[in-house]
């Protein structure tokens, strides 16, 4: 590599670097080639590289690709002191009501308001504003059926909340379900057998 294309790659790290340094979401890799004027193959190269060499390093923090952009992130070895830091700080945290709607939303959707509440068994209905409101849920599309009811869905900015790229990172449903067994355990644990109208139990009357 001539002392030129050194020159040149170092002042494009540099300038990738403060671009993301500054960006408030992830930022679009064909964005980034914009920018930075390099073919979009040499900037995603670059990204890697980066996020390798980060790494290796051993810094706090790291150079991820989540809801198809690229930005800077905490490492996880440090999320509880990053997030004492949050929860010190935090004006306002999301309800368990909300965290249950938002889990349903993105496991099932697009959903309706009405989908939501037969499956959670209340109203959703300000839940779902909140969520809305914070830029975790969006209306995406409406129901062929009757009355045509809005659909709704997650956004980009749910996925990076959570560090994801893409909804199909999200962990299987499954792995939050109990195995059969386990549940049948459990109602045999809680059934309450009748006791003998003589004060005797089942067990000790037969035998």
């Amino acid at each position: 590599m001539s002392d030129e294309e050194t020159q040149i790659s170092a002042e494009v790290v540099r300038a990738l670097e403060g671009i993301l340094l500054v960006a408030m979401e992830p930022v679009d890799p064909t964005l980034l080639a914009q920018l930075l004027e390099q073919p979009l193959a040499v900037v995603e190269g670059l990204c890697e590289r980066l996020s390798m060499a980060y790494a290796e390093a051993g810094h706090g923090f790291q150079l991820v690709k989540v809801a198809g952009g690229y930005r800077f992130q905490s490492h996880p070895d440090v999320s509880a002191y990053v997030e004492r830091f949050v929860l010190d700080s935090q004006q306002a945290r999301i309800s368990l009501a909300a965290l249950e709607t938002l889990a349903i939303i993105a496991y099932k959707q697009p959903l309706s308001r009405q989908q939501v509440a037969s499956i959670r068994g209340v109203d959703p209905d300000a839940v779902m504003r909140t969520l809305q409101a914070r830029g975790y849920i969006t209306e995406v599309s409406r129901d062929n059926g009757p009355g045509q009811a809005i659909l709704f869905g997650t956004t980009a900015m749910f996925l990076e909340r959570l560090g994801l790229d893409s909804l199909s990172s999200l962990p299987p449903i499954a792995d939050f379900v109990p195995p059969a067994e386990v549940v049948e355990a459990l109602e045999q644990g809680l059934r309450i057998v009748p006791a003998n109208p003589m004060g005797a139990s089942r067990n000790e009357v037969e035998g």
